[in-house]
C-alpha cells in the first residue's frame, strides 16, 4: 500500500470506532499480539510494540473503558439506556424495574447509571459516551430486538452487557427472560378448554423479540389445542388503545367472529372494551379477552382484565446480578435464564358464548 492509499485508508478509520480487531487486521497481526503490544508486555519486541502504537494513534485507536478498568480497577457501575420513544416508553415496568437493579448492584457495592434516550441513534451515543466515560462497566439491555443495533455495537466493541429479553443471534449474549410465549400457549389451552374455537390474537410492535415469541406461542396453542390455523383470525399489530379496538372490530366483523381475543398487550387490550361496549358485548361473556403485562389499569376496568405478569423487581435483580457476574469475567453464554409470568385470573374470559347471540 502506497503513502497516499495508507493515508485514505487512516481516514476512513477514522470516521467510525476503531476496534482492536481492526488494528490487527490492518497490521497483518494476530489480536493477541495487538493487545499485548498495547498493553506493554515483555514478550511483544520493542520494534513491534512501537509500530502497533503508532499505527493506533494513527487510525484513533481508543482503549475500551472496561479494558482499561480491568488494569486500573473497575467502576463498579452498571449502565442503563432507557429509550423514552418506544410505544410504551418502559412504562409498565420501570419503577420496579429500576429498583430490583439498584438492590442487587448496592448489595454488591456498585452503582446505577440510567439515561435517556430519543431514538435508536441517540442511544447508541450513549452507549458509548457512558463506556468511553468510565461510567458504567457493562450495559443491561432492555425491550430487545431480533436485529438489535445495540447488541451488535456492544459485542462489536467488546463492552459487557445482559439482555432482557433475547434476539435473533445469540452469540456472545447473555439473558434473562420471561418465557411469554409459555403465556400465550396457557392462555390459547385455557380458552379452548372453555370451549372457545374461534380465538383471534393481536401481535405486539414488528421487529420486537416478544411480538415473535408471543405469536409463536398462541400458533403453538392452538396445535396443542387440536384448533386450526387460520390466518384470518391473526390482526395487523397493536400496541395502543386506537390499535387494539381495530383489531376486535376486525375479528368481530369476521363472517365467523372470533369468541375470545388474545391481546400481545394490556394497552392494545383496553380498546376492545369500548368496541364491546358499542356492539352490545358483554366482555367475559360474549366476549372473552386475555392480555399479557399485567397493567394496574387492568384491574380498575369493568370487568377486570385477565392478564400476565411479569415479576419486574425480580428481573432487574437478576440482570443486574448476571451482569456483574459477566463483568468479572464470567462467559456470558453460560448466563441465561428464563422465567415465566404470572396468570391475573380475572373476569374479562369465559365459556364460549352461546351461538344464538349476545346475552341480553
Amino acid at each position: 500500500m502506497n503513502t497516499q492509499d495508507q493515508k485514505k485508508a487512516i481516514q476512513s478509520w477514522r470516521a467510525k470506532r476503531v476496534t482492536i480487531d481492526d488494528l490487527a487486521q490492518h497490521l497483518n497481526l494476530s489480536k493477541g499480539t495487538v493487545s499485548r503490544a498495547l498493553n506493554g508486555y515483555s514478550d511483544i519486541s520493542e520494534m513491534t510494540r512501537i509500530r502497533v502504537r503508532k499505527v493506533a494513534d494513527q487510525m484513533g485507536y481508543r482503549p475500551l473503558s472496561h479494558a482499561q478498568a480491568i488494569r486500573t480497577g473497575l467502576v463498579r457501575s452498571l449502565g442503563l439506556v432507557l429509550q423514552v420513544n418506544e410505544h410504551d416508553g418502559h412504562r409498565p415496568f420501570v419503577a420496579d424495574f429500576l429498583a430490583g437493579v439498584s438492590e442487587a448492584a448496592s448489595a454488591q457495592n456498585w452503582t446505577l447509571t440510567v439515561s435517556t434516550a430519543e431514538s435508536d441513534e441517540d442511544t447508541l451515543r450513549l452507549l458509548e459516551a457512558l463506556a468511553d466515560d468510565q461510567k458504567a462497566d457493562g450495559f443491561i439491555l432492555p425491550r430487545t430486538r431480533l436485529s438489535d443495533p445495540r447488541i451488535s455495537f456492544l459485542r462489536d466493541q467488546e463492552i459487557p452487557f445482559v439482555l432482557y429479553g433475547r434476539t435473533g443471534d445469540p452469540t456472545g449474549c447473555s439473558w434473562y427472560d420471561i418465557t411469554s410465549e409459555d403465556s400465550m400457549v396457557e392462555a390459547v389451552e385455557m380458552l379452548a378448554g372453555l370451549g372457545h374455537r374461534r380465538i383471534g390474537f393481536v401481535p405486539g410492535a414488528p421487529g420486537y423479540t416478544y411480538a415473535k415469541l408471543r405469536l409463536e406461542g398462541y400458533q403453538r396453542g392452538l396445535q396443542l389445542a387440536g384448533l386450526p390455523q387460520d390466518s384470518s383470525l391473526i390482526t395487523a399489530p397493536a400496541v395502543n388503545i386506537a390499535d387494539g379496538a381495530k383489531a376486535a372490530e376486525t375479528l368481530l366483523d369476521l363472517d365467523e367472529p372470533a369468541t375470545a381475543i388474545l391481546y400481545s398487550v394490556d394497552r392494545a387490550a383496553f380498546g376492545a372494551y369500548t368496541v364491546a361496549r358499542d356492539r352490545g358485548l358483554h366482555i367475559g361473556r360474549d366476549l372473552s379477552l386475555i392480555s399479557y403485562d399485567g397493567l394496574p389499569e387492568g384491574s380498575l376496568i369493568d370487568p377486570p382484565l385477565t392478564t400476565f405478569q411479569v415479576d419486574s423487581r425480580k428481573a432487574g435483580k437478576r440482570l443486574a446480578e448476571l451482569l456483574i457476574q459477566q463483568i468479572r469475567g464470567a462467559d456470558p453464554e453460560d448466563l441465561r435464564e428464563l422465567a415465566r409470568a404470572r396468570l391475573l385470573d380475572r373476569a374479562s374470559h369465559g365459556p364460549a358464548p352461546n351461538p344464538a347471540g349476545p346475552t341480553e
